[in-house]
């Protein structure tokens, strides 16, 4: 940890500024407080796959520990068996370290299962607990609403004695599911309804995937949460604002019980347009099979975003960019999008392919001969070298690269129009071929020897360069190109509303099945990012891709200029 002195380099006033919850750990270390030390946490319940918005917590709270020179557990909030699997707990872990970060302690809240009930028989030798033998609904309605204070439940004065005999009977496993709870006594006409003798414990059946069958009783998130902490002695859990009401539950059993005092900050979570950040309709999705599983590119899961070709700094550098806030808001997916293109931009090489190809013949180009030409791998990294590409008679380019009848504002390829040819010549179209249908399916060209590399040495200019690829070189590959899985902006307006999937996008996934390739290409390794020249970046999907037969995702797309033109004339601009 650095300690600014008057010495140091920068003035307070040069500094960035702190966010609201670092600034509160740089307080709390000024004024001493638990002796200067910082210990925060990570608790994921382990019932599904870590999504980008798990990314922003993840983030804040491993990155305050290394900021501040302290430490963060991972700890996993294993209380619901019915909805836990070892699956998760691996896939978590593998998520976090992908992410860039590492835990000082691995902990499971299972690992206090002991502990929390001697705490809740505590509680209920103090008079500040009960078992409720009502049954769900019962509890249910009597809470009141906001309106109206809730009712004492008939067994609220249960004694302690007999208190303490139902509790350990529960934990024997004499009683059904359900049967009774164990709540605590707090007040039933609180203004705050989660004060009013909220459950701690229920009964439930289920094998744990950590302690098998010992249990049968397992505390309800807040009896664990705040305890846990305190077990730990974390000094600043951090959590996202829809636990801002749990925090008086949070600090009433820590004083209640006595124990270490950890202190609960809020942050707002991260909703993104056109994103679902739903864990239990994520489970949907990849139940019924909507998606290809949990890492399917379209998900936001953060094993999806890998696969799709996201990188972890990316991810970092987005969560950076947004920052940490207490108001709920809603953030564009083109800021993580532009994050990854600004972290890819750097790092990935830049190949030719052809999604959508259509043959040029270059008609005075000698036939039966081709030669290797000199591309430049990344022109924002000089040390990343060139490759050789072929080029012969025979070339694809993109479809969308030629129009027949073109306007005056397109400046690809149309009849008797000249462009340049990426790294080759410039071409001009001398004939257009069509089939039956009066669909072009050929274009003949002719090309200027002397433009070799791009140039002419005459100094005339062409205003379009295309993307190419030599035919008979070509590697034939698919290529999956990913859209939002839904068509609504802000689903927050949605889901609670009507059916969430009427929401779902049909077009989410596009699957082309006969694109070509530069021969380097085939030889990159999957989870490598790539730029196809021209039309974004794109990685070997890591499921999917062979040797023998690649399939690319696209990860991000570029920015076109013609198509947002087009775009703006369809909206009337």
């Amino acid at each position: 940890m650095t300690i600014e002195t008057s010495e140091s380099v920068e003035s307070a006033d040069d500094r960035p500024k702190l966010d609201f919850i670092r600034q509160i750990v740089a307080d709390d270390i000024a004024a001493a407080t638990q002796d200067g030390r910082v210990q925060t946490r990570f608790p994921p319940e382990p019932n599904g796959y870590l999504h980008i918005g798990h990314a922003k917590s993840i983030c804040l709270n491993f990155g305050v520990a290394n900021e501040f020179g302290g430490k963060c557990n991972l700890r996993f909030d294993d209380t619901n068996p019915t909805k836990e699997d070892v699956e998760y707990v691996e896939s978590i872990q593998e998520d976090i370290r992908w992410l860039g970060f590492d835990w000082d302690g691995l902990r499971f809240a299972s690992d206090y299962f002991e502990q929390l009930y001697e705490w809740a028989c505590q509680l209920i030798r103090q008079g500040d607990a009960y078992v409720d033998s009502q049954s769900t609904e019962e509890i249910r309605a009597g809470r009141g609403t906001a309106a109206h204070p809730g009712t004492d439940s008939p067994d609220r004065d249960r004694s302690v004695e007999e208190n303490l005999d139902l509790f350990a009977r529960m934990r024997a496993g004499e009683f059904a599911d359900g049967e009774h709870v164990l709540r605590a006594k707090i007040d039933m006409a609180s203004k705050h309804l989660i004060l009013r003798d909220p459950l701690m414990y229920r009964i439930r059946h289920a094998e744990h995937h950590r302690t098998g069958n010992e249990w049968c009783i397992y505390p309800m998130y807040d009896f664990a949460h705040g305890q846990s902490d305190a077990i730990e002695q974390v000094t600043h859990s951090i959590c996202t604002l829809e636990f801002e009401t749990h925090r008086r539950l949070y600090d009433w059993f820590i004083e209640k019980l006595g124990i270490f005092p950890s202190k609960q900050y809020e942050f707002s979570r991260l909703n993104l347009t056109y994103t679902i950040m739903s864990k239990r309709k994520l489970l949907e999705l990849v139940e019924s099979g909507a998606v290809d599983g949990w890492d399917d590119p379209r998900m936001p899961t953060l094993c999806g975003l890998r696969r799709r070709g996201y990188t972890p700094e990316a991810i970092r550098g987005f969560c950076d960019e947004i920052g940490v806030t207490r108001y709920n808001s809603l953030t564009n997916m083109a800021l993580l999008e532009n994050a990854l293109r600004s972290d890819l931009n750097k790092r990935a090489e830049r190949r030719m392919a052809v999604l959508k190809p259509l043959k040029v013949v270059i008609t005075n180009y000698p036939e039966g001969e081709s030669e290797e030409l000199e591309a430049i791998n990344n022109p924002e990294d000089a040390a990343a070298g060139t490759r050789m590409v072929p080029f012969s008679r025979e070339i694809y380019i993109e479809q969308d690269d030629f129009l027949e009848d073109a306007p005056r504002k397109f400046f690809r390829l149309a009849p008797g129009r000249e462009v340049r040819l990426r790294y080759a010549y410039f071409i001009t179209c001398t004939d257009v071929i069509k089939n039956d249908a009066g669909e072009v399916v050929e274009l003949h060209a002719t090309y200027d020897p002397a433009t070799k590399g791009g140039d002419a040495p005459d100094g005339r200019k062409v205003k379009g360069t295309l993307h190419w690829v030599s035919a008979p070189h070509a590697v034939p590959v698919e290529v999956r190109l990913y859209d939002h899985l839904s068509q609504v902006e802000d689903l927050s307006k949605i889901l609670d509303e009507q059916d969430w999937k009427t929401c779902l996008n049909e077009h989410s996934l596009e699957s082309l099945t006969d694109c070509r390739i530069e021969p380097s290409l085939a030889e990159i390794p999957v989870g490598t990012p790539v730029q196809f020249e021209r039309l974004g970046y794109f990685t070997p999907d890591a499921r999917s891709s062979t040797p023998d037969k690649p399939v690319f995702n696209r990860s991000v797309t570029l920015r076109d200029a013609w198509a947002k033109m087009q775009k703006g004339k369809q909206n009337g601009k």
